[in-house]
């Protein structure tokens, strides 16, 4: 069905209803050309005349043969769509009293996210009347920005949303490893799915 979308995106020989076109390409010399005189090149080629411009005045054709041409676009599909790069947003918790283990704990797994090429959004959450401690939360999310100096830029400075307060940082340009789409996960802290605050 992919193929069928593709293929009908283009007109070819009689299809093309423009009284004249420009024909480029190393088949012919590139020039405008009544419809008649450039069917009758792409014939003598033994290839086909491909719209591959139609809003363009006039319409830009190529004499090509069209399987070969479908067949170059899907090559160049695929080779754009495998550089696109991934990069997943990772998050971390903190509660706002977190201990130096854990916290060192959470560093630690922040610059491997980091020396992957994965953002990472650190928040701390505030639990009833610890929010009163947000200011305490605000200090722990710039000394851990501060300690990943070396690994990352911030994104965006610590902000309150709602019962939390969130900072985010990016990797800083090195070699990151190429992947393909981007996608936002919560990661473990080993087993869980988020590197959590331990249950108080």
């Amino acid at each position: 069905m992919k193929n069928d979308s593709l293929k009908g995106q283009y007109r070819i020989n009689e299809q093309i209803r423009a009284k004249e076109v420009r024909i480029v390409g190393d088949e012919v010399e590139s020039n405008v050309y009544p419809i008649a005189q450039a069917l009758k090149l792409a014939e003598e080629h033994e290839a086909d005349l491909v719209e591959i411009s139609p809003n363009a005045q006039p319409p830009v054709c190529r004499i090509i043969d069209y399987s070969k041409f479908i067949y170059q676009l899907r090559k160049r599909q695929k080779e754009q769509k495998a550089k696109q790069v991934k990069i997943n947003v990772k998050e971390i918790r903190f509660g706002p009293q977190t201990d130096d283990h854990d916290y060192n704990f959470k560093l630690k797994h922040a610059k491997g996210f980091l020396e992957d090429g994965d953002k990472v959004r650190a928040y701390v959450f505030f639990k009833g009347r610890s929010i009163l401690f947000k200011e305490q939360g605000e200090v722990l999310l710039l000394r851990f920005a501060n300690d990943l100096e070396e690994f990352a830029k911030v994104d965006q400075l610590p902000v309150l949303e709602g019962k939390r307060m969130i900072i985010q940082l990016s990797p800083k340009k090195k070699d990151i490893p190429k992947k393909n789409l981007t996608s936002v996960k919560p990661v473990g802290d080993v087993t869980n799915t988020e590197v959590k605050e331990k249950e108080e």
